[in-house]
């Protein structure tokens, strides 16, 4: 993190900030400030995307995740983001061409 910084102060549910505190400690993270800023970067660049760009989030089972991840450790994508947008863009393609198909049938 750089030197040039800015304390902000945020009241939080006591809740929030225990459900924080677990993430802390089962995710390896320093403290809850790294949590909050990962949060934050995150939030902003979803919110700077250019507009011809839409972030979706999606929950994925813990294996599949772990399944894609062994995908990119062999070299198959640059990430598990990569290799997700790169499936759903093929999925895409492949039923809207079955979709023009099926309209040129008709």
């Amino acid at each position: 993190m750089s030197s040039d910084t800015k304390r902000i102060t945020v009241r939080i549910p006591v809740s929030m900030a225990e459900e924080l505190e677990e993430i802390v400690s089962r995710d390896n993270y320093s403290n809850v400030s790294e949590v909050i800023r990962a949060a934050l970067d995150s939030f902003i660049e979803a919110k700077n995307a250019p507009e011809y760009i839409s972030n979706v989030t999606v929950a994925l089972p813990k294996k599949n995740v772990d399944d894609i991840q062994d995908l990119v450790n062999e070299g198959d994508s640059i990430s598990v983001d990569d290799a997700i947008r790169n499936a759903v863009r093929e999925y895409v393609r492949d039923r809207l061409t079955e979709f023009k198909k099926h309209i040129n049938e008709e």
